[in-house]
């Protein structure tokens, strides 16, 4: 079979569909008109043609060449002309962008079926056809620019009389594709998510195909489209390609199969080097420098550069990766990864992450087969040259410190930091770390993300306060472990202190909340935390469990009263009737959004019976549950402090209520001074002032600490708190 066709010079430019792809009573032509819908046009007069072939310009015929009113033949030069061309307003105009200039115009370029908005500026590119370019674009040194009759522009479907081997799909959260996925144009981290856990949902699962399906056509023949005000240069290949308004591609080498959201208020910018094969680009992101990625989905406001390889993988809002390798990964919102040496393989990663370093996540040599997974958390922070192996879960805000891990780890404490003990191998856990030793970091990561959420088109909503109720929920199963690990450890030691006879669980609830018994450390038997014969060792277990009391308090008695401030509740008994029927509930990160489980659960049946049968309605009834997210969060707060506090009456809270709150205010003062001391440990410490010969030089570098804008966020912050707190804090008869 011949690999070069070759056929008339006649159909150069036509039969883009043709058959039974054409409906009764339809020419080929008719999805473009749809796309590009002007009546604007008029046929060539004869001096336009004659001034057309005086400045060498060709077409197989002139009639078929189609301009409005404001065309303008002194400005086409040395073109070639296929098929049906139809041109916009030619104007004595030049177009500038970063200082250069382009005259309008056509120049030195062959035009293939295309519509071209007013005032276009198409320069030196060799080859485009069955496009629909936008008014006051550029194009200046294009080789290729052209569209199949059976592009996908990126979304996993299929045109009409293709075989099923030919869909695109990503294969995320594991290598297997036991978890694969549709992509699609509009597509957010928390429909995949949706998508690649519940799979033991066949009708779900079938559903979701379904949606993805009806929400683009299957019909041959559409054009790709370039939107007005463009800027597309020195680029190789672009095919089956849609592009949004403002978009500015430089030097790329390869662009396939792809929709590039772009929009003026949120423009998407792709530079030099860069290969871009099946994916979704959302808006605002920018990929720079060499990336290469292949099935993939990008959120919007996102980053690639400097060399990122992402493949089957998806990177949710707010993100970046630079310099490193990504494959088959879920990545919800607020990821960074910029170093050349960090891998990530086979990982759903819950957000606000960052990956050091050396750092291989997912490293494969524990399994012959390569059906491995690892769940991390929000805040998952691997250390310097971190090693894991699958299959390991996280919880939120887990620090792991330098080393390889050579066995799978089940790590159910969060904001812990985790090391190994090469001297006595052994696995150390400090539960809490953050919030005892590293309250700046901790407290900035919220503020950060906040700050940095510079996104223009907001589909969804997110939480990033790491005290929020999914990581409460964690929090309470964390002291529900040590209370049963400290009770075993106490059993194994025989050092019971009269409680013979009772439970691991009441054994140890009794040690920890023992003030006056501090415990250094525990030891909990191999197999449990990590794959391993070794035995883990939990550091400081008493103040671990006391500090993660403290943050379920703060975080309810914070939110208690923002939402009584906010709702304009007067008194006690009005905060009692509004929340005091609230239960604690499991919640489930969607996305970056919280959704309780009993939400999604609703959410999923919605699906399935038709009710949300498109992915429009889906993504609004994320919002729709948003709308209710600031009630539930302070019913689930209130319930959490019963819960902590073990009290049910509102006899019992009204005598506890203020001692609540002379805590909680305690709590804050800690926060705001851990907060300043954890970050003035860079100024103290006479290792980190080496590099300095004097303080002003220190300060001129660093920055005075007092100066430092986040310290003054958070100790701002804990003076609102005080004077909010002190407005409930009622007389012992409010009820």
């Amino acid at each position: 079979m011949a690999l070069i066709k070759k056929d008339s010079m006649l159909q150069l430019g036509h039969n883009f569909i043709s058959g039974d792809q054409i409906p009764e009573g339809k020419d080929e032509y008719y999805l473009r008109f749809e796309q590009s819908n002007s009546n604007n046009y008029r046929q060539l007069r004869r001096d336009e043609i004659q001034l057309l072939q005086a400045n060498q310009n060709l077409s197989d015929d002139w009639n078929n060449l189609l301009v409005t009113d404001k065309f303008n033949p002194s400005f086409v030069r040395n073109c070639n002309f296929y098929g049906l061309v139809r041109i916009g307003d030619l104007e004595e105009y030049f177009l500038e962008y970063h200082d250069m200039r382009y005259p309008v115009g056509l120049y030195n370029s062959t035009i293939v079926s295309c519509d071209l908005g007013n005032n276009v500026s198409l320069n030196n590119v060799n080859y485009v056809s069955h496009y629909i370019i936008g008014n006051e674009s550029i194009l200046f040194n294009v080789n290729e620019l052209q569209v199949s009759n059976y592009s996908k522009f990126g979304n996993g479907i299929l045109k009409k009389g293709e075989d099923e081997n030919v869909r695109i799909w990503l294969e995320i959260c594991n290598e297997n594709g036991g978890r694969k996925i549709l992509p699609f144009d509009g597509m957010l981290t928390s429909d995949a998510f949706l998508w690649s856990k519940y799979r033991d949902d066949d009708e779900l699962m079938h559903k979701f195909v379904e949606i993805t399906e009806n929400q683009f056509s299957a019909t041959r023949g559409f054009y790709g489209t370039i939107g007005e005000q463009c800027v597309i240069k020195n680029c190789q290949i672009i095919k089956d390609v849609i592009i949004g308004n403002g978009a500015y591609i430089k030097g790329a080498n390869k662009l396939k199969n792809l929709t590039i959201n772009s929009s003026f208020e949120s423009r998407t910018q792709i530079g030099e080097g860069v290969e871009l094969v099946n994916g979704i680009i959302g808006f605002g992101c920018k990929i720079f420098y060499g990336v290469k990625a292949v099935r993939f989905s990008l959120g919007n406001n996102s980053s690639l550069k400097y060399g990122a390889r992402l493949i089957n993988s998806i990177l949710g809002e707010n993100s970046t990766i630079s310099c490193c390798e990504v494959l088959n990964c879920l990545i919800y919102p607020g990821h960074e990864q910029h170093h050349n040496n960090s891998f990530l393989i086979a990982a759903t990663v819950l957000g606000q992450s960052n990956i050091a370093a050396g750092a291989t996540i997912g490293s494969n040599h524990n399994s012959r087969a390569n059906d491995g997974e690892i769940v991390t958390g929000r805040g998952f922070w691997p250390g310097l040259c971190v090693s894991l192996k699958h299959n390991s879960k996280f919880a939120s805000f887990t620090l792991l410190a330098k080393g390889s891990y050579p066995a799978e780890l089940n790590i159910s404490l969060p904001f812990s930091l985790v090391s190994i003990n090469e001297r006595e191998d052994l696995l150390q856990i400090i539960p809490a770390y953050w919030w005892m030793y590293n309250m700046y970091a901790l407290a900035r990561n919220s503020w950060k993300y906040h700050a940095r959420d510079a996104r223009k088109i907001r589909y969804q909503e997110f939480e990033f306060d790491y005290l929020a109720p999914d990581t409460i929920e964690e929090i309470f199963e964390a002291l529900s472990l040590l209370e049963n690990w400290v009770g075993a450890d106490r059993s194994r030691k025989k050092d019971l202190n009269g409680q013979a006879g009772a439970g691991y669980e009441e054994i140890g609830r009794a040690t920890l909340l023992n003030s006056s018994k501090k415990l250094n450390q525990i030891e909990v038997l191999g197999g449990i935390v990590e794959a391993n014969s070794r035995k883990t060792v939990i550091l400081k277990p008493s103040e671990a469990y006391n500090s993660y009391r403290e943050m379920i308090h703060y975080f309810a008695i914070k939110t208690v009263i923002e939402y009584s401030r906010t709702h304009k509740l007067a008194n006690l008994n009005q905060i009692i009737a509004r929340l005091g029927e609230g239960q604690r509930s499991k919640w489930i990160n969607l996305g970056g959004q919280l959704v309780s489980e009993n939400d999604v659960a609703e959410l999923k049946s919605k699906i399935k019976d038709g009710s949300l049968d498109n992915w429009n309605k889906i993504h609004d009834h994320y919002n729709y549950l948003h709308r209710f997210y600031e009630q539930r969060k302070a019913e689930y707060a209130f319930a959490v402090l019963k819960d902590l506090h073990l009290t049910r009456t509102a006899v019992d809270i009204e005598n506890k209520w203020n001692e609540w709150l002379d805590w909680a205010i305690e709590i804050a003062e800690k926060v705001k001074d851990r907060t300043f001391d954890s970050r003035n440990k860079d100024y103290m410490n006479e290792f980190r002032k080496l590099p300095y010969d004097n303080e002003k030089e220190m300060e001129m570098v660093l920055g005075n600490i007092n100066d430092n804008e986040f310290i003054k966020t958070v100790q701002t912050s804990y003076l609102h708190f005080l004077e909010h707190v002190v407005q409930y804090k009622f007389p012992v008869n409010a009820l």
